[in-house]
């Protein structure tokens, strides 16, 4: 078990310095080129996620840490609720704003005839106002969950204190439930949603357009190097790994929430998992976006 023990310490550490590094240096990065020139639509949203992807890092990555390295309970009740608050917002303006980008990204490429082509300069003259509206409505919400965990505290109603390691918080009850489903987990399930039919819906534009050039390109350069290939890979990619590490994420947390007895692995896997998209995502998103508005989606729209 000390063997384990190491390795979840040593994973955790290159979680958060990864997480750390790649979403503030991004997040400086865009901070900067806002101030020098106007950021485009995609860099504006992506600034937004590296932010909400850095407070989950640093409010659930860097506590799990001090905890797994023998830091325990050195949160009390305030700075656990706290710390709670700002993992949820992060974590709902994380989810909100990729789907954000997904749409935003579907409407770019879709095709000149479609309804949504009239749509394009709209949606990015709109961009900055949604992307602040996320950041407020999942404040607003979680508030509204949390302040209802401080009022019923004392309760009799409430079940036992959920030990977080790093701090401990008031139960569940019936209540409590309810408005989690309702405020968080409804609304996270509806963007995931969305995420997959968006994505989907840029797969099929791009091979229909590949499709319709397919005489352009030489065989050798269309079955390997075509920008049609790479900006559908790139999209298999994003989707894969935020459903992948947020499904998965999700999935165990239920599991920690309606069972009683907690495994070892359990929580820790839950841990390690719920950190994956938040610490690794920048290598993936830049990946992804460097390479899709750049070339790809420059060239469909000269030939559309």
């Amino acid at each position: 078990m000390e063997f384990w023990n190491m390795i979840i310490k040593i994973i955790l550490l290159l979680q958060i310095t990864i997480g750390i590094l790649g979403n503030v240096s991004l997040l400086i990065y865009y901070i900067f080129d806002y101030i020098e020139h106007t950021l485009k639509t995609t860099d504006w949203i992506l600034m937004h996620l590296m932010g909400s992807n850095a407070l989950i890092v640093l409010s659930k990555g860097v506590p799990h840490t001090l905890a797994a390295f023998g830091m325990k309970q050195f949160l009390n009740d305030v700075g656990c609720t706290l710390v709670l608050y700002i993992q949820r917002v992060g974590r709902s303006v994380s989810i909100s704003t990729t789907c954000l980008l997904s749409i935003f990204q579907a409407i770019t490429i879709s095709h000149r005839k479609s309804c949504c082509k009239d749509q394009k300069m709209k949606a990015a003259e709109y961009i900055s106002c949604s992307t602040s509206l996320l950041w407020v409505l999942s404040m607003i919400i979680n508030f509204i969950f949390f302040a209802y965990i401080i009022v019923k505290r004392n309760s009799k109603n409430m079940t036992r204190n959920r030990d977080f390691e790093y701090c401990s918080t008031a139960g569940r009850d019936e209540i409590n439930d309810l408005i989690y489903a309702a405020l968080v987990t409804c609304p996270e399930i509806f963007f995931s949603v969305l995420i997959a039919w968006s994505s989907s819906s840029m797969i099929v534009i791009l091979y229909k357009h590949k499709q319709r050039v397919k005489h352009i390109h030489s065989h050798h350069v269309f079955r390997r190097n075509s920008p049609e290939s790479i900006a559908t890979q790139n999209i298999l990619v994003l989707v894969s790994t935020f459903l992948a590490f947020y499904t998965v994420s999700s999935v165990l947390q239920g599991c920690l929430a309606l069972l009683y007895n907690h495994t070892w692995w359990l929580v820790n896997i839950t841990r390690i998992t719920s950190l994956c998209f938040p610490s690794f995502g920048p290598l993936v998103l830049t990946s992804h976006y460097s390479i899709l508005p750049r070339h790809s989606l420059v060239m469909i729209r000269n030939k559309v």
